[in-house]
């Protein structure tokens, strides 16, 4: 099994009848962090056949989950991450309640902190494009040392050496890894390039 690495898959869009082949591809090529968006088609369906196939191998969560009773959901189906746009405490507070692992959206320190208090894991800058690299130099004098962070929505292998040099620790890519109707071959060609381009940000930055 391939390294873990702090890329998150996000499978925006997929049908279960294809989540678990496109699965397989990512978790072999060193993508072991997968989330399925609620907005996608039947997305408890996804996660519960991800979850059946890879929970030993893979960490397999629900994105844009906005509710508790939507985290009960997928603790349920043996999910284990939810992510979320917003840092709604109910909802962070749910999801630590059910042991699972919390990466509530943010922007500002005001976010951050708020996450951070009501029990979040990590923190999810979305849209990182508008956060910016220096924006979130700035936060990080703010946040507690060895918080988890991911760069999603702006972040790619064109600047994952800048955003890993301002303190980042991981990224959570979408259409770049897969868009609706991608096969298998498309989103292993992807990560083999995102995977690559991480592993070589992440040497040329911090020399391991």
């Amino acid at each position: 099994m391939p390294m873990p690495r702090d890329i998150i898959a996000i499978l925006r869009g997929v049908h279960p009848d294809e989540v678990v082949a496109i699965g397989d591809v990512l978790i072999r090529c060193g993508v072991t962090t997968i989330e399925v968006p609620l907005n996608s088609p039947e997305p408890f369906g996804s996660i519960g056949r991800l979850t059946n196939h890879f929970g030993l191998d893979a960490q397999i969560g629900a994105g844009t989950v906005l509710s508790v009773k939507d985290v009960q959901r997928v603790a349920e189906l043996g999910g284990q991450l939810i992510v979320s746009p917003d840092t709604a405490p109910d909802v962070i507070q749910a999801t630590k309640s059910a042991n699972l692992s919390s990466y509530p959206g943010v922007m500002t320190p005001t976010d951050c902190i708020t996450a951070l208090r009501n029990g979040a894991d990590g923190l999810k800058f979305f849209p990182s494009s508008i956060v910016g690299v220096d924006g979130f130099r700035a936060i990080c004098a703010v946040l507690p040392p060895g918080t988890k962070t991911f760069a999603v929505g702006g972040a790619g292998p064109e600047n994952f050496k800048e955003w890993l040099a301002a303190g980042m620790t991981g990224f959570g890519i979408g259409s770049a890894l897969y868009k609706a109707g991608d096969k298998p071959a498309d989103v292993a060609r992807k990560a083999r390039e995102i995977v690559s381009a991480y592993d070589q940000a992440i040497n040329f930055v911090h020399g391991s």
